[in-house]
């Protein structure tokens, strides 16, 4: 039977481990090209330094019956998103998905500390993982994702929208990071719209954040 991706291109940026890693192998499974992006490579870590490589994630996308492409990115690096997408373009044509799952936050957030009292350079720059990194991807890709209607973004997250409205995520600099994308989903949907695109915010849920924090312990 034919796969439902079948000649379906798709980016997932943030694609290293976790929830990111997972979703590339589903699309992968559903017979899609699958563009990973992170800054673990088998020849250098982020500063992570988790053992899980983006060359590792296309492997296991080609290994689901996709083709798996792996390209290391710095999302936080303007010119190296655009390079990212030209790559794209000039090797497949298209574009049909976009998963912004970019975060790298987990080791800046301070538990329990009011904003007066946590890092202000770990907020700022769990600040700008979390939102600065999904901005720029969507600037530079989601022009190629609108020429063909029917293209989907989707914006990872953790929480609903409901939950994080009456919930204190527990530190001012997450809360806002995970709410933001949330909206931030909202508002590419209403800009997407006019060209028949979708976009989307998505939370994995517990279990695959434990999955995810699993890994990292």
């Amino acid at each position: 039977m034919k796969k439902p991706l079948t000649g379906k291109v798709a980016l997932v940026a943030g694609a290293t481990r976790g929830a990111g890693r997972g979703i590339a192998v589903e699309l992968g499974a559903a017979g899609a090209t699958v563009y990973v992006t992170g800054r673990s490579t088998k020849g250098r870590r982020s500063e992570y330094n988790l053992p899980e490589t983006i060359e590792e994630t296309a492997q296991l996308v080609t290994e689901a019956g996709g083709k798996g492409i792996s390209v290391p990115t710095d999302h936080l690096v303007p010119e190296q998103v655009r390079e990212l997408v030209a790559r794209i373009e000039k090797e497949s044509g298209r574009l049909d998905v976009l998963v912004n799952d970019i975060w790298g936050g987990e080791f800046l957030v301070e538990w329990h500390k009011p904003i007066w009292e946590h890092s202000l350079e770990n907020g700022l720059r769990m600040l700008r993982l979390a939102v600065d990194t999904h901005l720029i991807t969507s600037h530079f890709a989601l022009p190629l994702l609108i020429r063909n209607r029917g293209g989907l973004l989707v914006e990872v997250t953790d929480g609903t929208a409901a939950y994080n409205q009456t919930h204190y995520r527990l530190s001012a600099f997450y809360d806002l990071a995970k709410t933001s994308v949330i909206r931030l989903a909202w508002a590419q949907a209403k800009e997407l719209e006019p060209h028949g695109c979708t976009a989307l915010s998505l939370t994995p849920g517990c279990c695959a954040r434990r999955l995810c924090w699993t890994h990292m312990a």
